[in-house]
């Protein structure tokens, strides 16, 4: 595995040579056999003196990067328990409270900081996305390169915190925080500082001016896989969605690729995100009770009949629940996890048959044992290719003794993207000083986030656009019983545009 900067010939040529080191830097060799014998290696050696959790942040400070322990508050000192008011005391010297800040340890190594909720409710997910950053921090770090990890506490004021944290601690780019809350919370002190801000939120309405987000798109995962549907024939869609700002975009989403394809959007259905009974909003959106009546009716006909074909049209209306289809080809259901077991566990009860209807979902379905609701078997939808992510899991698993939650892979990507451009620009330095000339200090510069041709991660292809989002190459996958199979793979390029 490996994380790169794709490049097209077209570009290539004209590429500057600054461009071009950061090509040859992107552009590093697999992790195979090298990298996990240099893991196993070390792993063996802090095995006996330490626990799993820190053998990344020690191999990353001897070998690679260096990571910092979170910053937190320190105690206050305890009083001076013979302090005796005759000591002379010196005059208070005012000019040291306007001072500026100490410098970093080494001003020429640039610091990142890392923002991530690592107390409070979400601590468990924050310290396995640290996980994840140690251990890009040890695949594509060298020694001139300082992770700081700071604590946003899972709360927007946390955030903001840790943001005046990293600031005063020299950091050159922030990754994180995680929420939306939280990313609008650290956005004006980064912008007056000048710092970028990579966030792994989703949420599009905080991007732009210095702020992006790698979070995954829903309106992106709604567009691919809509259109490999509509690709395979289907022309009128429904949607079942929670009635908020989720389900809003997943419904706004639909309804735009659906027209612009020349299909249909025919039923719209949204359900509190905190009911528990699913039963009277499916039965609305399937037309059940009217379906149902049809069904009475055309038998209560036929049996006052004394014809044979009234009597064998009534025998084949014996096994239906209702009479008529409900009124769309393909239906897509925007929730996840019990909510979806729930939902999927209802829809043949009222007569939506999966047989006929195809079921299709967001990225929230990329989980294990989707497949175990027999409703979603052969339903499609979009994710980012599983084959990086599976290696990613396989040495994280080998590493911290269990796999990681879904978001870490953000952590990781960021991470080595911070890392790479640190090594370009250093390189770029030392140029500029070998030639006589001392080049200009300009890290992490916003034309290379955003280069069109993308990155190559865990997650697959992504670039982050002029506004601030990411952009991603997403595969169409199909619900197997037991796993899921890849229907339609992922672009391995933007030439000619993703997806």
């Amino acid at each position: 595995m490996y994380f790169r900067k794709i490049y097209s010939p077209k570009i290539s040529a004209a590429m500057s040579s600054r461009q071009s080191l950061i090509a040859l830097l992107l552009l590093v060799p697999s992790l195979g056999a090298c990298v996990e014998q240099q893991l196993n290696n070390s792993q063996g050696e802090l095995q006996a003196s330490s626990p799993a959790s820190s053998q990344v942040a020690q191999l990353s400070t001897s070998q690679q990067g260096t990571i910092a322990p979170p910053v937190t508050n320190p105690a206050a000192p305890p009083p001076l328990e013979n302090e005796s008011p005759e000591i002379d005391r010196k005059p208070l010297d005012e000019k040291r409270f306007t001072a500026p800040p100490a410098p970093p340890l080494n001003p020429d190594v640039p610091r990142v900081a890392i923002l991530l909720p690592l107390s409070g409710q979400h601590a468990k997910l924050g310290q396995a996305m640290l996980n994840a950053a140690q251990l890009a921090l040890f695949h594509f770090a060298d020694k001139q390169f300082e992770l700081l990890p700071q604590d946003t506490q899972g709360t927007a004021n946390g955030a903001a915190d840790a943001a005046a944290l990293a600031i005063g601690d020299g950091a050159s780019l922030i990754l994180g925080p995680l929420f939306a809350g939280s990313v609008e919370a650290v956005t004006p002190a980064a912008r007056a500082a000048g710092i970028k801000v990579i966030a792994f939120s989703n949420d599009r309405t905080i991007a732009g001016d210095g702020i992006f987000t790698m979070g995954f798109l829903p309106s992106e995962q709604v567009q691919r896989v809509v259109t490999f549907a509509i690709q395979r024939g289907v022309r009128r869609f429904a949607v079942l969605a929670p009635d908020n700002d989720y389900g809003v975009t997943i419904a706004d989403a639909l309804k735009q690729t659906a027209e612009g394809l020349g299909a249909e959007v025919s039923e719209q259905a949204f359900y509190d995100p905190y009911v528990e009974d699913f039963a009277p909003i499916i039965k609305n959106l399937a037309n059940y009770d009217a379906r149902r009546q049809a069904l009475l009716q055309e038998r209560r006909l036929l049996s006052e009949r004394d014809d044979e074909v009234a009597k064998q049209a009534l025998k084949r209306l014996e096994n239906l629940q209702t009479l008529g289809d409900v009124s769309f080809e393909a239906l897509l259901i925007a929730d996840g996890g019990k909510r979806l077991q729930s939902i999927a566990a209802l829809l043949p009860y009222y007569d939506i048959d999966p047989k006929k209807i195809r079921m299709l979902g967001t990225g929230q379905w990329d989980a294990p044992g989707i497949g175990a609701e027999p409703a979603l078997v052969g339903g499609w939808f979009a994710a980012p290719a599983a084959r990086e992510r599976l290696e990613f899991m396989r040495q994280y698993k080998a590493i911290y003794g269990k796999y990681p939650p879904r978001l870490a892979t953000l952590a990781y990507d960021a991470t080595a993207l911070a890392a790479v451009f640190a090594q370009s620009e250093s390189k770029n330095e030392a140029g500029g000083e070998e030639g006589g000339e001392k080049a200009t200090k300009t890290v992490f510069d916003i034309s290379e986030i955003t280069a069109p041709q993308g990155f190559m991660g865990r997650d697959g292809i992504f670039r982050f656009l002029p506004e601030g989002v990411a952009e991603r190459g997403l595969s169409v996958l199909q619900v197997r019983e037991r796993d899921t199979k890849t229907v339609s793979r992922a672009p391995r390029s933007f030439e000619g545009g993703a997806n």
